[in-house]
């Protein structure tokens, strides 16, 4: 019976995996807008209703694509961290940000899917919540190193208005983390500037504006680093 069971997981694994690789040749063609479960259906040979039973609405398709991309962004960031690991904050930082604009380049449609313009009727689930903080928390732990080995500046200047700290001190609270509110506010605003430099590129705003785009972006990282308190030779000076 554990055969039968066995090889009927093997199977559904692979029909799931085609039926995902087939939406993602959609929304390369058609964008998410356009994306359907009878047309991902008919590309593959099936009729709609076998479908349905592995994602029995579009909404739970797309929920499915964007977990996936979510996650290998993530896992990105998360590998370029391990690898960086001897390196000084700022050279940590840098490679995380550089993993995320490669993998963004490396997988254009997948990337709008997540940061680009919302799906028309959809409305992403908790689902989704885990693996779209995975770039940020590798972030995080760039910078909670950085304050454990003080190499990290903390911003004190302008001082936090009420509402914002209050958020910080939110986040601090349910990540976990050991780093000042400031910090916090910090790195939220650098995160957004991130992927707003990635988009920048990706959907040709920096055209005839930045030629040497690898060093404008490495240029642009460390800069963002340095805006939360990470200095560029990983050093503070003493006081």
């Amino acid at each position: 019976m554990s055969v039968i069971r066995g090889a009927r997981e093997r199977a559904r694994t692979e029909v799931t995996g085609a039926i995902k690789e087939e939406a993602r040749r959609q929304l390369a063609a058609e964008g998410a807008a356009r994306l359907s479960l009878r047309a991902v259906a008919r590309e593959l040979g099936m009729v709609s209703s076998a479908l349905y039973r592995y994602f029995p609405s579009r909404d739970d398709l797309l929920t499915a694509l964007i977990v996936d991309a979510y996650d290998s962004v993530g896992e990105a960031a998360e590998n370029a961290l391990a690898d960086s690991e001897e390196k000084v904050p700022v050279e940590r930082w840098t490679a995380v940000c550089r993993a995320v604009r490669d993998w963004a380049l490396g997988h254009p449609h997948e990337y709008a899917l997540i940061y680009g313009s919302p799906v028309p009727g959809y409305s992403a689930p908790l689902d989704t919540v885990g693996p779209a903080a995975r770039v940020g928390l590798a972030l995080i732990a760039v910078a909670e190193a950085a304050h454990r080995e003080g190499a990290l500046a903390v911003p004190g200047s302008p001082p936090l208005p009420e509402a914002v700290h209050a958020d910080a001190w939110r986040l601090i609270r349910d990540l976990d983390r050991e780093l000042p509110p400031s910090a916090v506010a910090a790195l939220v605003a650098v995160w957004a500037q991130l992927f707003g430099l990635v988009s920048f590129e990706l959907f040709g705003q920096f055209n005839r504006v930045v030629d040497a785009r690898d060093e404008f972006f490495d240029l642009a990282a460390s800069r963002l680093a340095h805006q939360i308190g990470i200095r560029a030779d990983g050093v503070l000076p003493e006081e």
